[in-house]
């Protein structure tokens, strides 16, 4: 069943929204939560991770747009449910699964659902593929080229060809030492977690870098120099931690 979360200021909303689902989609939808507000929204997402959430836009105090200012990593789709057609074209630029308009008709609600079932098999096929790669290179610090996953399948890589990683929103980049760049669909926190701890290490929040390729540190400025002649930042909650692993490693 597709586990789903409905915010919505107007009861009557919710309860229209949740009887046309049930009526014209039976035994497909879990509705785990209803909530009025985004901050009770916020609190159901966190805590059952719905596989979709049908999200008002405007209502009292915040509006549905507001929603994602609470996530740092949205792995949930959204359909927004309004009664005011001019938010459509925002709606479009967040990127959500649909747009529906109150009084949402059923047929417009099959298509929004069918989106979301054409969707969810494709992200299914892609959490496999991730779930393969994270188990082929989970604890093996030994291993010298890593599978990243890519929105196009994955790419081996060499550890050693890697110069750092940069966090790119909840993708992350990956540069290697002959100037190219590979693009990872993970966050940097995933990949930091498959790289070999006694190699690379993270200076920032945004970066992680292979030791073996850092030229000098510019305490002053709080930076490091790579090979290249890159200079990246260090955080002063990493500096510490960095400079030890360097005089470790060397």
């Amino acid at each position: 069943m597709i586990k789903a979360v409905i915010i919505d200021d107007e009861i009557n909303a919710q309860s229209l929204l949740e009887k046309t689902l049930d009526r014209y989609f039976p035994n497909k939808f879990n509705i785990v939560e209803k909530c009025i507000s985004v901050d009770s929204g916020v609190l159901a997402i966190k805590k059952y991770e719905p596989d979709l959430v049908f999200l008002d836009i405007q209502m009292p105090e915040k509006n549905g747009f507001e929603l994602f200012k609470h996530f740092e990593v949205i792995n949930f789709e959204v359909i927004f449910t309004t009664a005011h057609d001019k938010f459509g074209i925002k709606a479009i630029k967040r990127s959500a699964l649909d747009y529906l308009l109150k009084p949402i008709n059923h047929l417009d609600l099959a298509e929004a659902v069918k989106k979301f079932e054409k969707k969810n098999e494709r992200n299914f096929a892609q959490r496999k593929l991730s779930l393969l790669l994270e188990n082929l290179n989970v604890n093996d610090q030994n291993v010298s080229k890593i599978a990243f996953p890519t929105l196009e399948g994955f790419e081996l890589i060499h550890t050693n060809q890697i110069l750092y990683c940069k966090a790119e929103s909840n993708y992350c980049s990956i540069k290697k030492i002959d100037g190219s760049a590979k693009t990872a669909s993970k966050t940097l926190k995933f990949v930091e977690e498959v790289l070999p701890a006694t190699t690379f290490k993270r200076i920032h929040k945004s970066y992680v870098i292979n030791l073996n390729y850092v030229v000098r540190y510019h305490k002053a400025n709080k930076e490091i120099e790579l090979t290249n002649g890159e200079k990246l930042p260090v955080s002063f909650r990493k500096e510490e931690e960095f400079i030890n692993a360097i005089l470790q490693n060397h």
